[in-house]
C-alpha cells in the first residue's frame, strides 16, 4: 500500500510516500508537517527511508524520522547530508513488497532518483515528471535542461505503456494514463 502522507498540508512540502509491505520505506520525508505522527497513525513499524533528491523540501524531516524509528536513509550520494547508503544507478530497491529499478536521473538535481517497478507497474518520479506533462524545475543550483529532457527520456524508454501509478513529488499522483504524461513531459521539456 502507497499513501501520501503530505497529502492535505497546508505548507511547502514534498509529498512523502510511505510504502507499506516486507519492506516498509518512506520514499522522500517532506518538511514542515509531522512526518513521525503521520506514520505513527497509521501503526507503521518503518525500515528505511529512501531519497528520490535531497533538496529541502524533500528532506526537511528527515533527522525527525530517522531519530523517532532508527533508520537509515538511502540516495544517490553519500556526500549529501543525511544520506546514509548508496544506491547505485540500475540498483535493485525493495520498497514495501516489490523491487523497483533506480534510474538517476540528473536534470533537476544531480542526486535525483526515479524508481521503477514493472512487476507493480508503479514509477516513483520524485521532481523529473509531474502530472500533465509539468516537469522539474532547471533553474535551481544543478539544473540543466538538455541532462533533464535525456532523464524523462530514459524513464519513457524504461517504463512500460501500461504503467499504472506514477508518485510524483509534488501535486496529486497519476493513475489514470501516467505513460502519456511523462511522454507530454518529454515533449514540454524540449520546447523550454
Amino acid at each position: 500500500m502507497i499513501t501520501n502522507l503530505a497529502q492535505g498540508v497546508q505548507a511547502f512540502t514534498s509529498n512523502a510516500f510511505l510504502v507499506e509491505g516486507e519492506r516498509t520505506v518512506l520514499v522522500d520525508t517532506g518538511s514542515n508537517f509531522d512526518a513521525v505522527g503521520r506514520i505513527r497513525e497509521r501503526d507503521a513499524d518503518l525500515d528505511a527511508v529512501v531519497l528520490t533528491h535531497t533538496h529541502h523540501d524533500h528532506v526537511g524531516n528527515l533527522q525527525s524520522v530517522e531519530d523517532a524509528f532508527g533508520v537509515e536513509t538511502w540516495g544517490f550520494d553519500t556526500d549529501q547530508p543525511g544520506v546514509d547508503n548508496a544506491i547505485a544507478d540500475e540498483e535493485t530497491v525493495r520498497l514495501g513488497d516489490h523491487a523497483y529499478t533506480a534510474l538517476h536521473t540528473p536534470g533537476h538535481k544531480n542526486d535525483h532518483l526515479c524508481f521503477y517497478s514493472s512487476a507493480a507497474s508503479v514509477l516513483f518520479a520524485g521532481d523529473l515528471i509531474f502530472q500533465n506533462g509539468s516537469f522539474g524545475r532547471t533553474d535551481l543550483e544543478e539544473g540543466d535542461r538538455r541532462r533533464l529532457v535525456e532523464s524523462i527520456d530514459r524513464v519513457r524508454d524504461t517504463v512500460d505503456e501500461h504503467l499504472a501509478e506514477m508518485h510524483v513529488g509534488h501535486g496529486p499522483s497519476v493513475t489514470t494514463d501516467p505513460y502519456q504524461d511523462v511522454e507530454l513531459a518529454g515533449r514540454a521539456a524540449r520546447m523550454g
